[in-house]
């Protein structure tokens, strides 16, 4: 006889019940929801972190610029997400919080694993809490500390990882793949935003506009947050296009 299928045994239906292979397919569930959310890019370069994301904007009706895929955090932080974007909005909004709130107790910038850990642990307790549902978001986190730039990423287990290049939502394993390749540690932050949207408009193909990418970074030299233009973005991809900074090594 045939064992039958999770699912018709009950084991998805509660956050807290395990199933006999020691799976919480809640979770899974909600992991998968991330792998069909937008894409979202996050790399460390040699001057700093950027974010490149896929806003995908499904109705020509929306305003592409109303549509937001990146956050910051603080002046040295920023985050992006793929998955219900509803659940991040709670996350990031909460980390703002944090951060405003050290910097007023201590008087100075708080530092990215402060922000991971507190946004890991939220993800966790909802993976073991009856009448919760996990959170259906992966969440990409950057920024300066001190002099160093970081990124890491957490899943909706609650795990979290530093990474120096990562990539989350639908095309994660084509653009995971060209990063092995392509990506240098040694690349500044223009070289490296070349790198994403080369790789981002490979993986679109022809649904590949710049409308519907959003873009930002930090720098090591300034801390601060900013979004970069679309006539930036235009103009880096047409330099890459005909390999004049395609790889720009940092100084």
């Amino acid at each position: 006889m045939e064992p039958m299928p999770h699912q018709l045994m009950g084991y998805d239906r509660a956050i807290t019940m395990f199933s006999p292979d020691g799976r919480l397919l809640q979770v899974e569930y909600a992991k998968k929801t991330v792998r069909q959310g937008s894409t979202a890019i996050g790399m460390v370069c040699s001057d700093g972190v950027i974010f490149v994301a896929d806003k995908r904007i499904v109705d020509a009706l929306v305003v592409p610029e109303s549509v937001e895929k990146i956050w910051q955090i603080d002046d040295h932080i920023g985050a992006t997400a793929s998955g219900i974007l509803s659940d991040a909005r709670v996350l990031i909004e909460r980390a703002q919080l944090r951060a405003q709130q050290h910097r007023v107790t201590f008087d100075g910038p708080i530092d990215v694993i402060s922000i991971v850990k507190d946004i890991a642990n939220l993800k966790q307790i909802c993976t073991q809490s009856g009448g919760l549902r996990p959170f259906g978001v992966s969440v990409l986190i950057g920024g300066i500390d001190g002099s160093r730039p970081t990124l890491f990423e957490t899943d909706p287990t609650g795990i979290y990882f530093e990474y120096r290049a990562s990539v989350i939502g639908e095309q994660e394993v084509e653009i995971e793949e060209m990063l092995h390749k392509e990506y240098d540690p040694e690349l500044d932050m223009e070289g490296g935003l070349q790198l994403c949207l080369i790789s981002l408009k490979k993986a679109l193909g022809d649904s590949f506009s710049l409308e519907r990418v959003d873009a930002a970074g930090i720098s090591v030299k300034d801390k601060k947050f900013k979004k970069y233009s679309k006539d930036t973005l235009n103009r880096l991809l047409n330099e890459a296009k005909t390999g004049i900074k395609k790889v720009k090594k940092g100084k």
